[in-house]
């Protein structure tokens, strides 16, 4: 092959080589951070011309349908914290994002759901000033301090099933009212969007102010083994006439050794309708630690 044939190959090559600059998005580990990545991006930028979109995308915000031009994702943060649960068996993922700057603080969670090699489906819960618990401040404290870092070794990581089951028996909890079947775990820590239940001692615990007769209604869920976290997108209440507030929500979940390490909660409940102000909140976990 003489030099002239070769350098038209290389050139040609270049020239059907995809110009898109989007990073490899795939149902794998790398591929689904790589998904992350180009959200935290995204949201950080408030421009969501770096994501690979599918045609036919499904955005949603605190569990209704919207035109995404019109989403919170199209507002620019400046993002302190993030964290993503990658759950390969079902090409989602999960990112837990805190923004405390004091003007436009948020708490968000948002899912992405990956099918061959776009993004078919973007979910976020947001709160924010003025909603139940919301205190950035102290979620971000909390949320920083704790170790979230892969189970290291895979023999000793729970399996999907045992994350789900001790997702489910929680949440179960608030309905059935047994707790019994909760699996506990020592220390465990709850964070509800600011509100914190331990004290920094080896008996903290998560098995406080748990209401009964709440049904945990609509979960679907999202699970990282590696990272030992599962995460539950749910609505406190099935937002009947008797079924509670049916507020947008979600669970996130740290388990070790099928016990529950750290749990932290957002709702998208509006203060003035939480419990104890005649809302529809009626039921809500009281504020730990008194925190109000």
């Amino acid at each position: 092959m003489n030099r002239m044939v070769f350098k038209w190959i290389v050139f040609s090559g270049a020239l059907l080589a995809p110009t898109t600059g989007f990073a490899e998005v795939a149902c794998t580990r790398d591929g689904l951070k790589a998904a992350t990545d180009l959200y935290i991006a995204a949201q950080t930028k408030g421009d969501i011309a770096g994501l690979p979109l599918a045609k036919g995308l499904g955005y949603v915000e605190n569990f209704k349908s919207m035109n995404i031009d019109e989403g919170l994702i199209k507002q620019a943060m400046k993002i302190d914290h993030h964290r993503s649960l990658l759950d390969t068996s079902t090409c989602q993922t999960f990112t837990e994002v805190i923004v405390s700057d004091k003007a436009n603080p948020y708490a968000l969670g948002t899912r992405l759901r990956v099918n061959h090699g776009l993004i078919a489906e973007i979910e976020m819960m947001w709160t924010t000033t003025g909603y139940w618990g919301f205190n950035v401040d102290a979620y971000l404290k909390y949320a920083t301090s704790e170790d979230w870092g892969p189970i290291p070794a895979a023999a000793k990581r729970d399996t999907r099933a045992t994350l789900v089951s001790a997702a489910n028996a929680y949440l179960d909890a608030f309905l059935e009212g047994k707790k019994d079947l909760v699996p506990w775990g020592y220390p465990c820590n709850r964070t509800e969007g600011g509100m914190h239940t331990g004290k920094g001692t080896a008996d903290d615990s998560c098995d406080v102010g748990v209401p009964s007769g709440v049904n945990i209604a609509n979960r679907h869920f999202v699970v990282d083994e590696t990272m030992g976290a599962v995460v539950a997108f749910c609505t406190f209440g099935a937002g009947g006439p008797n079924g509670g507030s049916g507020a947008p929500d979600t669970h996130l979940f740290r388990v070790e050794d099928g016990k529950l390490r750290f749990v932290h909660t957002l709702t998208h409940l509006l203060q003035a309708n939480g419990p104890g102000r005649g809302g529809p909140g009626q039921g809500r976990a009281g504020a730990p630690n008194n925190q109000k």
